[in-house]
């Protein structure tokens, strides 16, 4: 009987019977799956409630200041939570870091001199670092100030290739990058146990190096963090796993004292530093949805592992696949071609709370050198812990699916992806 009325609820928004009942038998096979993600996401909480507790966290924290922001306790304890947290001697949580590529170019812009050199130790960076870093020509890139650039290129397998890095290493070099999430390629996510042997080879060989970690995508989807296993920065968005859904803008970098003191002078001044910076009405939500970004990102993971399994049972190419171990929240369906991706995003868009109504196109969308599609009816604007789906519309025409604020609702935005796929002729069920 209680299938029958769910299965009638989902009829009337949209999803046919065919689809319902293939996602059914796709989820009946997830059910040790999903308890192997629950128990991460209890460790993860109790993290945080722990660090939560050390640093006496109490009502007077949420009340923000304004202006300068000097002497603003309830700043000042939300990144020491965060420094417990992720195990690391200092953080940077602010507000005034307006998403993830701000809070990377923070991180390398402050800790790296003309005449450094930065190698990307796990290959191309996500499209919008190319900018930044000066790959492709823009005003105010990395390579205006006299830093150089490398990478060394994965192995075919998506691990690391320590010969090519041990061969990359110059005595120029300042930074070594890892970006754990696949960004919008179709190569496997980084583990944080692949990190931490990366870190633990080039320490080896040249200890003074910084290594920096893109954690996006992967906060809390494990029992480890990559600031575990050595990273003198790692660096994330509040509006993926972190924020929980509640963050309505900010990122975070966490590490070593002096890496993060290099990144609070580069954010405001010299001079100034991490003594500005008013949080003004925004201190409850970062908190609360810190506080909520394991049982969150807990959520998202379940609908990435669905997915998964769903489309790979349809014959296409996903990554990771269905049977993998999760290093990140983003799952790859791969279609082979264009329209696969914007029907896919039609019907994600179609599930959200919000915009249900409005049609994603691809567009021109800024730092990018294709086309993108992107579909998200989200509370916060950009918000890819919620409910969302983008990719390029260029080869291998793959989709990126991240998120869902909570398991029920992104299983419907999946239904929903595959309803859309199936009207148009797409699949067969």
């Amino acid at each position: 009987m209680e299938n029958q009325i769910i299965e009638e609820l989902y009829r009337e928004m949209g999803i046919s019977g065919p689809v319902f009942r293939f996602g059914q038998q796709i989820l009946r096979a997830l059910e040790e799956r999903f308890r192997e993600i629950d128990g991460v996401a209890e460790y993860n909480q109790l993290k945080v409630v722990r660090a939560m507790q050390k640093n006496r966290v109490s009502a007077e924290h949420f009340s923000g200041s304004t202006g300068y922001g000097y002497n603003d306790s309830g700043r000042e304890t939300l990144e020491k939570v965060y420094a417990d947290t992720f195990h690391t001697e200092d953080a940077l949580v602010r507000s005034q870091i307006t998403c993830g590529t701000h809070a990377l170019a923070l991180a390398l812009s402050a800790n790296l001199r003309p005449g450094d050199e930065l190698l990307s130790i796990s290959g191309k960076p996500y499209d919008t670092l190319e900018e930044v870093i000066g790959i492709r020509p823009s005003r105010g890139s990395l390579a205006e100030y006299g830093i150089r650039y490398r990478q060394a290129e994965l192995k075919e397998d998506g691990s690391f290739d320590f010969d090519a890095i041990k061969a990359a290493l110059r005595p120029e070099t300042k930074i070594a990058a890892i970006q754990r999430s696949k960004g919008y390629l179709t190569r496997p996510s980084l583990s944080v146990e692949q990190i931490g042997e990366a870190i633990r080879f080039v320490k080896d060989l040249r200890p003074d190096i910084i290594v920096m970690v893109d954690n996006c995508y992967g906060e809390f989807v494990d029992y480890t963090e990559p600031s575990d296993c050595g990273a003198d920065m790692t660096v994330g968005s509040l509006i993926k796993n972190p924020g929980g859904g509640l963050a309505p803008m900010g990122g975070y970098i966490a590490g070593t004292r002096e890496c993060v003191e290099n990144c609070a002078v580069r954010l405001t001044s010299p001079g100034l530093g991490r003594e500005v910076g008013a949080s003004l009405n925004t201190l409850r939500s970062l908190y609360q949805g810190f506080f909520l970004a394991p049982t969150v990102t807990a959520g998202a993971l379940k609908a990435a592992v669905f997915a998964a399994n769903l489309y790979e049972q349809l014959g296409f190419k996903v990554v990771p696949g269905g049977a993998e171990k999760r290093n990140d929240i983003i799952q790859a369906v791969e279609f082979g071609f264009p329209e696969g991706v914007i029907r896919f995003c039609e019907g994600i868009q179609a599930a959200a709370p919000v915009d249900s109504y409005v049609t994603p196109e691809p567009w021109a969308m800024p730092g990018y050198d294709s086309d993108v599609i992107m579909a998200a009816g989200a509370f916060i604007q950009g918000s890819s812990i919620e409910l969302s789906a983008d990719g390029p519309i260029k080869p291998p025409y793959a989709v990126y699916f991240q998120g869902g604020l909570t398991w029920e609702h992104a299983r419907y935005g999946i239904l929903r992806s595959l309803q859309s796929l199936y009207e148009h002729g797409y699949v067969k069920l």
